[in-house]
């Protein structure tokens, strides 16, 4: 394991949270995990993309603008549970790791 597979959890947190407030696609999420220190790849970021899809968490559909596509993601609402449902988990347990006693 390295520290990229630890990492993955998160990434798809994160998607998931911006999935769930409008569509973004994949180019705009390695831009913005990249903002947060997160150097994804294609490679490594489109089969965690087609994963969530393939497990309902995300729904695509293919853009058009003129003569360019591009597919687009948003959140499901089995997506929009389970991002819910991480928020409490991530919450607690970030709690703890900081917590100064």
């Amino acid at each position: 394991m390295n520290d990229q597979d630890l990492y993955k959890g998160l990434v798809r947190i994160h998607i998931l949270h911006h999935a769930s407030e409008k569509a973004v696609f994949g180019l705009w999420f390695i831009d913005e995990l990249a903002h947060h220190g997160y150097k994804l790849s294609p490679g490594t970021l489109y089969p965690i993309l087609h994963g969530m899809e393939e497990n309902g968490y995300l729904r695509s559909a293919v853009q058009r603008a003129g003569r360019q596509s591009r597919r687009v993601y948003r959140a499901t609402p089995k997506g929009k549970k389970a991002l819910a449902v991480a928020k409490e988990k991530v919450s607690e347990l970030f709690g703890e790791l900081f917590d100064k006693k």
